[in-house]
């Protein structure tokens, strides 16, 4: 019997932690929302494509360095990465403290894994002239129903 505690204990260290894959999911989140690809995310840390894909699944833990660096390369604050953890792994309703930033809303899930929306703002960001890119924004926000 104490074989098989050796096996499940062997086991359950080579899965991924599931805060590990969330921040993973958000590293790739926002690097599909800026259109980048893994190879250029690598560049950009001095990394393959291989291991952006291994911090994105969740496999390799990102450490506190290189959350930083992800931060700075990625534009988005550290706690970007965090955003959206549900409650059970130690998301928002357990939060003991809070830091010296405002709160933010989370983004919601659903709506940005979307291929249409990830088109959308892709195709937004290719605009290079910024009068037309705020007319285009003023435009969709026209459009839409107010709250």
């Amino acid at each position: 019997m104490a074989g098989d505690d050796v096996v499940e204990r062997s086991e359950r260290e080579h899965r991924p932690s599931p805060i590990d894959v969330h921040v993973g999911s958000r590293v790739r989140l926002r690097r599909t929302l800026l259109g980048m690809s893994q190879e250029k995310l690598g560049e950009a840390l001095g990394l393959t494509f291989q291991q952006v894909q291994k911090y994105e699944r969740g496999v390799n833990r990102i450490g506190a360095s290189r959350l930083f660096d992800l931060s700075r390369v990625l534009d988005v604050p550290i706690g970007f990465f965090f955003d959206d953890m549900p409650p059970e792994m130690g998301g928002e309703k357990n939060r003991r403290f809070t830091g010296f930033q405002e709160s933010q809303d989370g983004f919601e899930d659903d709506t940005l894994h979307r291929r249409e929306t990830l088109e959308l703002v892709r195709a937004y960001y290719r605009i290079t002239d910024p009068s037309v890119r705020k007319r285009v924004f003023d435009l969709i926000k026209s459009l839409a129903p107010t709250e």
